[in-house]
């Protein structure tokens, strides 16, 4: 193991700095519409290190950016914000995404957002034009930053090339990615941002827990994800939770807490989610380490098929 100081880490080729590990909020709220226990989880992720905190206009219908919010003003402490714009059919045009952005800052209480994504690259309004409101939001100083989500390469490429002949950066691009969900490597998008100095963060890099280690073919998860993810998948996926197991006992961490290392390893930002202390605490854990690279490889061939 190499135990490593956590520097705060560039988005992009934007002036945005974050911890290595984010935290998805797509949850919050979900409960009420202050949701007032994650004030608790916000500060220990805070008092952790871990400072990205991932929204959306369209997580929990906008308790998600309004409990985060509320936090925010609660503590006094200042998260890097990402929040997203969700390009509904009869948003067609600059002003639309004005708006939105300017509700989803009423909703967070702050006067420009850190990081703002277009959350899907949906028809019919071509991916140039959204990308040259997101300029014009960055402009407007409504945005430190923007960057896109879903996006294939093929299409970040076209977001890139817009956002650069506007002199604004594509800091990110944020899609599915985990031992289990294998698709950035495989059609190249994990190395293009490599290349053009693109952050690619990861969302279900736990994919929905089954990487944890608290399930198995005896013990599937219940509602929903027992739909999901069945006794077939958990049987694939048994041999990548033991190997989570045995790496991160070796460094005295847990499977989650590997499966997160994993994905900084490969060069991506991990936004798990946290429901309360405990597991903003846990997800932290997966910080301020990095596993050999004879790990890395193990875990690449056995998630190979994923």
């Amino acid at each position: 193991m190499s135990n490593l100081p956590e520097n705060p880490v560039a988005l992009g080729m934007t002036d945005v700095r974050v911890s290595p590990v984010g935290v998805g909020t797509n949850s919050w709220g979900a409960k009420n519409e202050r949701d007032p226990g994650k004030r608790a989880t916000f500060e220990a992720l805070m008092n952790a290190g871990i400072t990205l905190f991932d929204t959306a206009e369209i997580y929990t219908g906008g308790r998600s950016e309004r409990t985060l919010g509320q936090c925010i003003r609660d503590t006094g402490k200042a998260p890097v914000v990402l929040t997203k714009f969700f390009s509904l059919p009869w948003r067609l045009r600059g002003p639309a995404l004005t708006s939105a952005l300017k509700a989803s800052l009423a909703r967070l209480q702050l006067l420009r957002a850190d990081v703002y994504l277009l959350h899907f690259p949906l028809p019919p309004v071509a991916l140039e034009t959204w990308a040259a409101f997101l300029a014009d939001a960055v402009k407007a100083g409504l945005t430190k930053s923007v960057g896109v989500s879903n996006c294939s390469p093929a299409q970040m490429r076209r977001a890139h090339a817009a956002l650069s002949a506007r002199g604004v950066p594509l800091a990110c691009n944020e899609v599915e990615y985990s031992l289990l969900k294998r698709a950035p490597e495989k059609t190249g998008l994990l190395s293009l941002c490599r290349e053009m100095d693109v952050t690619l963060i990861a969302y279900r890099l736990l994919a929905q827990g089954m990487l944890s280690g608290r399930y198995s073919p005896e013990h599937p998860p219940a509602g929903v994800r027992k739909l999901l993810y069945g006794k077939k998948f958990l049987s694939q996926a048994a041999p990548v939770v033991e190997a989570l197991r045995r790496i991160g006992a070796k460094h005295g961490k847990t499977a989650s807490q590997a499966a997160i290392n994993w994905i900084i390893c490969k060069g991506a930002l991990p936004i798990p989610g946290a429901k309360d202390p405990q597991q903003a605490r846990e997800n932290a854990g997966a910080m301020g380490w990095r596993m050999a690279p004879e790990d890395i490889a193990a875990l690449d061939a056995l998630g190979a098929g994923a």
